[in-house]
C-alpha cells in the first residue's frame, strides 16, 4: 500500500493528514500531498560498517585560503565579497524576468574563456539560450544542456569547473515519485548538488523562484546549504536593478550591487548616488535625502511621501523601502513628542529607485519628509538628514557618521542634520558644510522649519 504525507511548501512541516492552515508557519493552503518512499531493504545479518569521526583540535586544523575568481561584472564581484570562491554554492532569487538569466549568462560567457563552464537549462532549450546569447552580443562557447532530470545531468557536472542551473524548481530526481518543485525534491536536489560542489571542487550558481511574498520558494534548508544567497530585486519596468546579498560565508551580508537593464544586457553602475535623487528634490514637500551606509558604500537616498485625508475611519499606512511596523513607530512618536496631528491622514512613503533600507540610520529623514509634507513646505534642496529615532523623541547616534558626512561632502550637500552625539566624530568637516547637531526629533522640525 502507497503511504503517503503533506508536507508544507513554506517551512517543509510534515502532517499525516491534510490541514487547511500549517501548524508550523501558520500559512493557508500549502499542504501538498507527496508519496513516502519506502525505507530500503537490509539484508539479515549485513550491518553497515560506520567509521567513528574524530574531533580535531583547532590549533591543528590547517588554514585554508580561499581561491577567487572574477566574475566579469565588478558589482557582483563585490556583492559576493571579492569574487567568486571555487567549489562554493550560490543561490540567486528574484521576480520573473528581473534579469536573473541574463546576469548569470554573461557570467557564463566571461568565465567560459578560461574554465569549462556548463549551463544546465531547465526552464528553456538550448536554442533560446543561444538567441539570448547573441542578442547579448556575447562571443563565447560555454557548454549547453536541456535537461530536467538530475541523474541524466550530473555525469556532465564531473567535467565542467562552473555550473549553472536554471532553475532548482524546475529539476528533478527519480529517487523521489513527486513532482519536480516539490519540497522533497527542492531538498534532495539541493542536497546532491551540495555533495558534488564539496567533494569535486564545482561552482555552482543556482537559479531559485519566489514566493508572491518575496521569499525564495522551497524549504528553508535550500537556503541553509547555500554558500551564498543572492536577492535580484527590482520592477520590470526600471531600468536599475538591485542585488543584495542576505547571506554570504565568504563575505559581508551588507554588499549593495548596482546594476542598469539594457538592450545589450546587464551592466554594473558606479555611479550611483546619484540614482536615489530626483529632479525635483528641494521643489516639492515631502522629501528628504539621507546617506544610507550599505556595506563598504554610502549612498545618497531620497525618501519621498504623501499624505491625503483619509476617506475611511482608519487611515492607510503604506511604504517601500522601508520597513512598515518602522513607519509605524516613526508616526506615534511624531503625533506624541512632535504634536503632529497625522491620526486622519493616509500615509504613504517610498525610497527612491527600489532600494531597501534597513538600518535606523534612515528614522530621521522618514520624520522630517513627513514633517515636510504635513506642513506643506519642502526641505532645501541640499540638506541631508540622518540618525536614529527613539520612542521618547531622542536621536540617537549611528555607526559611520563621518563617512556619510563625507559622502554629503561629496555630492554636493551644504547642511546636514545629525545626531548631537556623532558630532565629536564630525568635527573635521565643520569648516567644508554646514553641521546642525540635535537630540530630539523637535529640533530637527524647528531647525527644517523654523
Amino acid at each position: 500500500m502507497t503511504k503517503t504525507q503533506f508536507v508544507c511548501s513554506e517551512c517543509g512541516y510534515t502532517s499525516p493528514k491534510w490541514l487547511g492552515r500549517c501548524l508550523g508557519c501558520g500559512k493557508f493552503n500549502t499542504l501538498t500531498e507527496e508519496v513516502v518512499a519506502p525505507p530500503p531493504t537490509k539484508k539479515a545479518g549485513a550491518m553497515p560498517a560506520i567509521k567513528p569521526s574524530r574531533a580535531v583540535p583547532l590549533s591543528q586544523v590547517a588554514f585554508e585560503k580561499y581561491e577567487r575568481v572574477s566574475s566579469g561584472i565588478s558589482e557582483l564581484d563585490i556583492v559576493l565579497g571579492g569574487g567568486i570562491v571555487r567549489g562554493s554554492l550560490v543561490l540567486v532569487g528574484g521576480d520573473p524576468g528581473v534579469g536573473k538569466s541574463t546576469l548569470l549568462t554573461q557570467v557564463a560567457a566571461h568565465l567560459s574563456k578560461d574554465h569549462k563552464v556548463l549551463y544546465l537549462s531547465a526552464e528553456e532549450s538550448c536554442s533560446q539560450v543561444k538567441l539570448r546569447t547573441q542578442r547579448l552580443g556575447l562571443d563565447s562557447d560555454f557548454l549547453l544542456l536541456n535537461e530536467t532530470n538530475l541523474d541524466a545531468a550530473e555525469e556532465a557536472f564531473y567535467d565542467a569547473e562552473y555550473v549553472i542551473v536554471d532553475s532548482i524548481q524546475a529539476i528533478y530526481t527519480e529517487a523521489l515519485s513527486s513532482a519536480a518543485g516539490s519540497v522533497a525534491q527542492v531538498r534532495e536536489c539541493a542536497s546532491r548538488i551540495m555533495r558534488i560542489a564539496k567533494s569535486r571542487g564545482v561552482t555552482f550558481f543556482i537559479i531559485g523562484h519566489v514566493t508572491k511574498e518575496g521569499t525564495l520558494a522551497g524549504p528553508k534548508v535550500l537556503e541553509h546549504i547555500m554558500d551564498a544567497v543572492l536577492y535580484f530585486e527590482g520592477e520590470r519596468t526600471e531600468n536599475f536593478k538591485i542585488l543584495r546579498a542576505v547571506k554570504n560565508r565568504f563575505g559581508s551580508v551588507q554588499e549593495v550591487g548596482v546594476f542598469e537593464m539594457t538592450g545589450e544586457g546587464i551592466f554594473g553602475v558606479s555611479d550611483y548616488s546619484s540614482l536615489f535623487l530626483s529632479d525635483s528634490r528641494g521643489i516639492a514637500a515631502g522629501a528628504a535625502v539621507t546617506p544610507s551606509e550599505t556595506g563598504n558604500r554610502c549612498m545618497m537616498v531620497e525618501l519621498q511621501t504623501l499624505m491625503a485625508k483619509t476617506a475611511y475611519g482608519l487611515p492607510r499606512r503604506m511604504s517601500l523601502g522601508i520597513e512598515i511596523n518602522r513607519l509605524i513607530v516613526l508616526i506615534a512618536v511624531l503625533e506624541k513628542r512632535c504634536g503632529l496631528a497625522l491620526g486622519t491622514q493616509d500615509i504613504y512613503v517610498n525610497a527612491m529607485g527600489g532600494i531597501r533600507l534597513n538600518e535606523p540610520s534612515a528614522d530621521l529623514a522618514v520624520c522630517a519628509a513627513l514633517a515636510s509634507a504635513d506642513r506643506g513646505i519642502a526641505v532645501e534642496k541640499y540638506t541631508a538628514v540622518f540618525g536614529e529615532v527613539g520612542l521618547t523623541g531622542e536621536v540617537r547616534a549611528v555607526n559611520f557618521a563621518d563617512k556619510r558626512v563625507n559622502e554629503c561632502m561629496k555630492m554636493g550637500f551644504k547642511r546636514v542634520i545629525l545626531p548631537a552625539k556623532n558630532m565629536k566624530a564630525c568635527e573635521k568637516y565643520k569648516d567644508k558644510l554646514e553641521l546642525v547637531p540635535v537630540v530630539y526629533v523637535s529640533q530637527m522640525i524647528k531647525a527644517l522649519f523654523p
